[in-house]
């Protein structure tokens, strides 16, 4: 099987391009927390020293965040990848390849795709935890004679942990493919089908009411507990953008609707198309717009948390534990974004190229390609906004759990520009990421490509 899963990567590295980047960026990030965590072990004479939680306190907590965010973004990344090999895997199942045999195989890719980004991401990482760890010791929060032990001992562990989320995660993604019937895989076009399944509607509830638990949680924490806080209310927000994209579907049909009304009075041509397939294609919009919630989500929370942190505890605390505390929340954001960015430009660019086939029907029909453009360009602005208020509504409730905890009051201290900078940039990563694979899903002879099923 490891052989065959090299032949998928050869012969389409593009599709696997998602995946490799979001192992990547699991690699070094735990390679980054587990060097860290090393130096902790080795120098147990420093902690005494050093000022703040500690080095060991740091690497677990921001350690636990990755692995979690990892996950979700592995997992997405990973069913693009599959869902570009739907027909290969299709006709491996018609020549009596067991769906067992199936699963060994996309095991096999996820293992192949993280050995092969092993040695950068361990380089990246490596490097990225010695900036940190004299950061560190800069600000007082570890003793000078810390260093990042020479054992390769961090780097192993950090591989063990990312295939461990990475076969975790070819777990969920291959359900779905191993499940279809091979004649249906063979024969499925661009048409959406079927309705969202039961359990994915009765689990929706249930990771919701979970996601409460925790910001409630969050909000009955002491006001001298503010990192507890913080760490319950950060959480507690990724658990409600688990339970956003389980009722993602529903949840984007009705916002598409409320959004599309107006952009169909402001294009008539583009606008109407565009909202016609976005509610048509509620499961492929719904792929879209949660990692464009999560990145919103996740950096408005945060955010906002450091806002009101730094306003709560700054008549109280020193000016070296306020900017260390501010400095360790923007140094979790800044992992966080570059989480959710990949996943969302990868996301992005996957959904977009596989509508080459239905672009090059509407182009028989006499459709233009500055129509389709502008189509696409009015959908991506779409889902932008679906997925701004998504992810706003979830910062809002988890920074309103922090300040009650923090200030008792749960009206957060709002950063405005920064607030008006993160849906920019969710615009930023949408709109060109759409229109730039709309420019090759366009490309090519209408002919060929519908024949061909848009490969």
């Amino acid at each position: 099987m490891i052989l065959l899963a090299l032949g998928q990567l050869r012969r389409r590295p593009a599709a696997f391009a998602g995946l490799a980047a979001a192992l990547f960026l699991a690699l070094a990030t735990l390679t980054l927390f587990g060097s860290l965590l090393a130096a902790d072990i080795t120098t147990p004479e420093g902690r005494d020293t050093a000022d703040g939680p500690g080095l060991a306190v740091i690497a677990g907590a921001f350690g636990e965040i990755a692995v979690l965010v990892a996950f979700f973004v592995v997992v997405n990344a990973l069913g693009f990848a599959l869902r570009r090999q739907q027909r290969e895997l299709a006709l491996l199942r018609t020549i009596a390849a067991t769906p067992r045999q199936v699963r060994r195989l996309i095991r096999g890719q996820v293992t192949v795709t993280t050995l092969v980004m092993a040695l950068p991401a361990w380089a990246a990482g490596a490097a990225a935890g010695r900036g940190m760890l004299a950061e560190l010791r800069r600000r007082g929060m570890a003793a000078q004679g810390v260093r990042v032990p020479a054992t390769p001992v961090p780097m192993l562990v950090a591989l063990a942990v990312t295939l461990a989320v990475g076969l975790a995660a070819s777990a969920v993604a291959a359900r779905r493919t191993t499940r279809t019937a091979p004649a249906a895989a063979l024969t499925a076009s661009a048409t959406e089908h079927g309705r969202t399944g039961a359990p994915r509607l009765l689990a929706a509830p249930a990771v919701l009411a979970g996601g409460g638990l925790l910001l409630r949680l969050a909000a009955t924490r002491p006001a001298g507990q503010v990192d507890k806080a913080g760490q319950a209310a950060l959480l507690g927000a990724l658990v409600l953008l688990v339970a956003t994209a389980l009722a993602g579907p529903f949840a984007a049909r009705v916002l598409a609707a409320l959004l599309g009304t107006p952009i169909r009075t402001l294009a008539p041509g583009a606008g109407w198309l565009a909202d016609a397939n976005l509610r048509g294609y509620a499961r492929r919009l719904s792929s879209a717009v949660v990692p464009v919630a999560l990145l919103v989500g996740l950096s408005g929370t945060m955010l906002t948390m450091t806002r009101t942190a730094e306003h709560a505890v700054g008549a109280a605390a020193s000016g070296v534990t306020s900017d260390t505390d501010v400095w360790l929340r923007r140094t979790e954001l800044a992992m966080l974004v570059c989480f959710a960015a990949v996943s969302t430009v990868n996301t992005l660019v996957a959904v977009t190229a596989e509508r080459r086939r239905e672009c090059a029907l509407l182009r028989l029909t006499g459709a233009t390609r500055g129509q389709l453009l502008r189509m696409l360009t009015v959908e991506a602005a779409l889902t932008a906004a679906v997925g701004v208020l998504l992810g706003a509504a979830v910062a809002g409730a988890a920074a309103s759990a922090f300040s009650t905890a923090v200030t008792g009051s749960p009206m957060p201290d709002l950063p405005v520009t920064d607030c008006w900078w993160i849906g920019a940039g969710a615009v930023a990563l949408t709109v060109p990421a759409v229109v730039a694979t709309g420019l090759w899903a366009v490309r090519g002879p209408a002919t060929e490509l519908v024949g061909a099923g848009g490969d």
